[in-house]
Order: C-alpha cells, then structure tokens, then sequence
C-alpha cells in the first residue's frame, strides 16, 4: 500500500514544488510558454481560446496579433524562429484543415519547432458537420507528417505535458501539436 507522500514523490513535477491544479487551463498555458521563453503567439480567433488570448495580450512578455488564417500563422511563427525567437500557433480543430501543406513543405523539412495549440472541436456533442470531418482527420494527418501529436484531457498533465513538449520540440528541431480536449477547457458551450 502506498501512502500520500510515496504518491505525491511519484507526481510528475515541471519545475520545483509548483501547484498547477488550483489554475485554470489558460493560466497553466500562460504559465508553461513563459517558462519556455515562447513570446510570441499568433492566433485565429476562437472561443475556447478567449480566456487564454486576453491574458496572453494582457502580459507585456508576449508579441500576439490575430491572423486572418491558420497557415499565414503557421508561416509568421516559421519567420520568427528562422529570425531567433519562438513562436505557438492558437486555433480551433476546423482551421487545422489549411495547414498540412504548410506543415509538409515548410515546417517539417525545415526543421522548425512550430508549437501549434487546437482547441478540439467535432467532438462531444458537436454540430458542425465541418468540425466533424476535421476532428476525424486532424490526427492521422500529423501523424503521416511524422508531427508529435498530444491530446491534453486532463489538468493534472497539462503543465507536465506542455513543458517537456516544448524542450522536445526545440531540441529536436521537430514540431508539436497539443490538441486541448473539452474535457480539459470546457470546450464551446452550444445554445440549446
């Protein structure tokens, strides 16, 4: 039998005797890009994503501006690597449909540690037939593309999760997809 102490020795730790599971899923987000040196965010506005963008914007450590697509976003955080600065990409599961071009001959041969986040939709009450669709292919997708791919369903891993994707990423020189289920952000509430 264990005891409480043997049990949180075993919990994965990110840095130092940090509490993440008191913080909402955007204040860990926050949290983990800053600890990363990942400064600038470029995203496509969505929903989920609202809490997460408000604070990114509100906090003078980060460069973030919408784009108007999903692979131009894709294409600025490419410039801003090659340029000595890291990047992520916020969007929502159907605008990861105009990026597997832009994955395939930009960021994957060109070795660019792309942190692409997507709040999961066509999932779990889903009406969007279009969300559907991308939901069903978004991850055999990046997994032909050779792309490390987590879908983050709990708060208890996010923190852990993100801060060794990110080292990975960089060091490796390969991106990373964090796709962020309902079950963790609550997901887009649909009028009834």
């Amino acid at each position: 039998m264990t005891d409480s102490k043997t049990r949180a020795a075993a919990a994965p730790q990110v840095s130092g005797h940090e509490k993440t599971s008191e913080k909402s899923w955007h204040e860990v987000v926050l949290e983990r890009l800053k600890a990363n040196d990942v400064k600038l965010i470029v995203y496509v506005p969505d929903r989920v994503f609202t809490p997460l963008i408000k604070a990114i914007h509100a906090d003078p450590f980060f460069i973030t501006f919408a784009a108007t697509r999903e692979e131009e976003a894709i294409g600025i955080v490419t410039g801003a690597w090659m340029g000595g600065m890291r990047g992520a990409v916020l969007m929502q599961t159907s605008g990861f449909a105009t990026i597997p071009n832009a994955l395939a001959s930009l960021v994957v041969p060109s070795q660019i540690p792309a942190l692409i986040f997507v709040s999961e939709r066509g999932t779990l009450g889903e009406f969007n037939l279009g969300q559907a669709m991308v939901c069903k292919t978004m991850r055999p997708v990046l997994n032909a593309l050779g792309v490390e791919t987590h879908t983050i369903t709990r708060q208890d891993e996010l923190a852990f999760i993100i801060d060794r994707s990110i080292k990975q990423a960089v060091a490796t020189l390969a991106p990373v997809t964090f796709i962020l289920s309902p079950l963790l952000t609550g997901g887009k509430v649909f009028e009834q």
